[in-house]
C-alpha cells in the first residue's frame, strides 16, 4: 500500500484508526501548542483558558465539574508588592506542601512556612497573613467528560476552609460529607457555585447526580495522566505556560469593583438522563451524623 492510497482512500484503513481523534504525539510533532487547561474565577466569572487564553466565559453563577484529582496538601503563595485589580504579577514565593518553600523559589521568605513572617497574622491587610493558601484540583467539565480534558481550578482558602451550611459547602466540608456517606467525589458530579454573599470569589459545593458507569471509567483513567498531575502540581503561572511576572492574583480582601467586558455565553452543559438516579439516594441527607 502506497501512502498516496493510506491517506487518499480512508476506506482502506482499520475500522479502529478511521474513527479514532487525532492524538496529543501527532498534534505536537506537528508543530502545534497543545496548551494547559484551566479555570479562573478571576471576578466571580467562570472563565475557561487554555496556554493563558480566555477561550470561553460563562454567564451562569455556578458550574458542573468533576473532581478527577486533588493535590495531597494545600499549597501556599505570597506575592511583594501592592496589588492592583486586574494585575497579574508573579509569585515572590510560593510552596506546594505548606511546610517550606519550593526548590525553584529564588527569593525565599524563610526556611519553612511554619516560621516564615508572611505567614503571621496582620502580615496581610487588616489582620490577613501575606502568604495564602490555596487547594489546586484537576477537574472536567460535566457534559464534555468523554472529551477528556483537564482542567486546573486553584482556590482561594475561603472555598476550601471552614462549615458552612447545607447546600453551600466549602470544599473540605463537601468532602468530609461524601466520604461519611461513603461516596466517592470522583464519583459524583459536582456544582461550584459563586458564594454571592461573599465580598471576593468565593466557591460552595454541592453533589448533582451521580456518574454512570461510562463516565466513572473515563474518570478513573484521567486521574494518573500528566495533565491531571500537572493541574494539581503547576502554579498559574507555569500552567499557564507565561514567564515570570505573569501570574493571576487573588483580590485583596476588600476589592474594588472591576468592570468586566460582557461575556460570551457558554454552550449549554449535557442534560442528566431520564430516570437517573439521584444523588441524595446515595448520599442521604445534608445533615451528617
Amino acid at each position: 500500500m502506497s501512502d498516496l492510497t493510506l491517506f487518499s482512500n480512508n476506506s482502506e484503513l482499520p475500522a479502529y484508526l478511521k474513527n479514532a481523534a487525532l492524538d496529543d504525539v501527532t498534534s505536537v510533532l506537528a508543530g502545534e501548542s497543545l496548551g494547559a487547561r484551566r479555570i479562573s474565577i478571576k471576578g466571580g466569572v467562570f472563565r475557561e483558558m487554555i496556554g493563558g487564553k480566555e477561550y470561553r466565559v460563562s454567564e451562569e453563577r455556578s458550574m458542573n465539574v468533576v473532581i478527577v484529582k486533588a493535590a495531597p496538601k494545600v499549597s501556599r503563595v505570597f506575592y511583594s508588592g501592592t496589588y492592583s485589580e486586574g494585575e497579574t504579577v508573579s509569585p515572590t514565593c510560593w510552596s506546594s506542601d505548606s511546610q517550606r518553600p519550593d526548590e525553584k523559589v529564588k527569593e525565599k521568605q524563610s526556611a519553612t512556612c511554619l516560621n516564615c513572617p508572611k505567614n503571621i497574622k496582620g502580615s496581610g491587610q487588616g489582620d490577613s497573613r501575606a502568604c495564602r493558601y490555596q487547594q489546586r484540583l484537576a477537574v472536567v467539565v460535566d457534559g464534555e467528560i468523554q472529551k477528556r480534558e483537564v482542567y486546573q481550578l486553584v482556590l482561594p482558602p475561603t472555598s476550601v476552609f471552614g462549615d458552612g451550611e447545607k447546600g453551600k459547602l466549602p470544599l473540605q466540608a463537601y468532602a468530609r460529607h461524601l466520604k461519611n456517606n461513603g461516596v466517592p467525589i470522583t464519583g459524583v458530579v459536582t456544582e461550584i457555585r459563586f458564594d454571592t454573599a461573599s465580598p471576593t470569589p468565593k466557591l460552595v459545593f454541592k453533589p448533582v447526580r451521580p456518574l454512570s458507569e461510562d463516565e466513572y471509567n473515563t474518570v478513573q483513567t484521567l486521574k494518573d495522566t500528566q495533565e491531571a498531575i500537572s493541574a494539581v502540581t503547576l502554579t498559574v503561572a507555569q500552567t499557564d505556560g507565561v514567564k515570570e511576572n505573569k501570574e493571576e492574583v487573588f483580590a485583596p480582601t476588600t476589592p474594588e469593583p472591576e468592570v468586566i467586558a460582557e461575556p460570551k455565553k457558554a454552550e449549554p452543559k449535557k442534560a442528566p438522563v431520564a430516570n437517573e438516579p439521584k444523588l441524595e439516594d446515595l448520599v442521604g441527607e445534608w445533615d451528617d451524623n
